[in-house]
């Protein structure tokens, strides 16, 4: 399978690390969202994906997925060991509810394109977008970290799940941006946890080599 990722891409950050818990070997296709204007615009890539975002899975049969929790959910499905997910339904649920509360209500704000709006549209300067981009980290940490309970000594349980995929490159972003985060022990034990795994270590954007 090939995978269409960008190095510092939250998004395919996450189905990166799925891939390696997984053990599934993939080619990598790097597509550079800020080079020549973004790679993502340019018409080879739209035809793999009309939304222009990574990442896009594309199996050996040229059929395409987009969107990384549909192409990590794929991934658990076909290859179910280790599960990603757990087996009971509400515990299955609720970290589908903590991985969502990270992809759908704080990383779309944060998206490069948002970014880009903010300062080619509306003028703002970079300090502005960066209080921006903290903004909705600070205020979407406090639930994520309400959410968690119990042990560990990951987001749910003894063993790495979607939660903790979503988890690692969303607390990434908030140190990169200076974020406080001493508020946040259960949210800090997780990633703390996930660091030690060497799957997430190789899926880290400073180890990839488009990074740079």
């Amino acid at each position: 399978m090939k995978l269409s990722t960008y190095f510092r891409s939250s998004a395919a950050y996450r189905t990166r690390i799925a891939f390696n818990l997984k053990r599934i070997p993939y080619e990598p296709d790097f597509v550079h969202l800020l080079r020549h204007g973004g790679e993502q615009h340019g018409a080879v890539y739209r035809a793999k994906n009309p939304a222009a975002l990574v990442p896009t899975l594309e199996r050996d049969d040229g059929t395409r997925l987009t969107q990384s929790l549909a192409i990590i959910e794929y991934l658990d499905e076909t290859y179910p060991d280790p599960p990603l997910l757990p087996r009971d339904p509400w515990e299955r649920a609720r970290v589908r509810a903590f991985a969502l509360a990270i992809a759908c209500d704080i990383h779309p704000l944060n998206n490069l394109r948002v970014l880009r709006q903010l300062k080619r549209a509306l003028g703002q300067e970079q300090a502005a977008i960066d209080d921006w981009y903290r903004h909705w980290i600070t205020i979407g940490l406090p639930p994520l970290e309400a959410m968690l309970a119990g042990d560990g000594p990951f987001c749910f349980g003894t063993t790495p799940t979607l939660a903790d995929i979503c988890l690692v490159p969303q607390m990434a972003n908030a140190r990169r941006y200076g974020c406080p985060l001493d508020a946040f022990p259960r949210l800090i034990r997780a990633e703390a946890a996930a660091a030690d795994v060497p799957a997430f270590q190789r899926a880290a954007p400073e180890h990839q080599p488009d990074a740079g």
